[in-house]
């Protein structure tokens, strides 16, 4: 969990023509909550966003999904901004869906949903936020 190399993996190379793809659980439409911005910078950087949030019908011009079972693709990347309570069942829908890369946001941990998400053969990053990390990787 966390190692530089999972980052950068997950991370990834993303292009016009083939996008990575993240799929945001805990999107907000309150544009001043870190999911709000942190998933704007990561769409203004190339990523394709996929909002999961079933109390909003879209965000950042993308459609909301009530789940991730509920997404048309396979996203690269779920990146998760709830507690740390709401995370083992998440994990357990990414297992269920077999989803390669989980990154739960800067101040959100629970490591018992970890060591299930990596015995699975998840890569999980845990209490890094994906933007902070992009920064740190993106040649300036």
């Amino acid at each position: 969990m966390n190692e530089p190399e999972i980052i950068r993996s997950t991370l990834g190379v993303t292009t016009p023509e083939n996008p990575r793809t993240i799929a945001v659980v805990g999107l907000s439409e309150d544009s001043s909550k870190p999911s709000h911005y942190v998933s704007a910078y990561m769409q203004q950087h190339g990523y394709k966003l996929y909002p999961i949030n079933p109390s909003i019908p879209e965000v950042l011009g993308e459609k909301s999904y009530a789940s991730l079972s509920e997404l048309p693709i396979k996203p690269d990347i779920v990146n998760v901004f709830r507690l740390p309570k709401f995370i083992p069942a998440i994990v357990d829908d990414m297992i269920r869906l077999n989803l390669p890369n989980l990154w739960v946001q800067l101040g959100i941990v629970n490591p018992e949903a970890a060591a299930r998400a990596e015995a699975a053969g998840i890569n999980v990053v845990m209490d890094h936020c994906i933007m902070v990390e992009h920064r740190h990787l993106t040649p300036r």
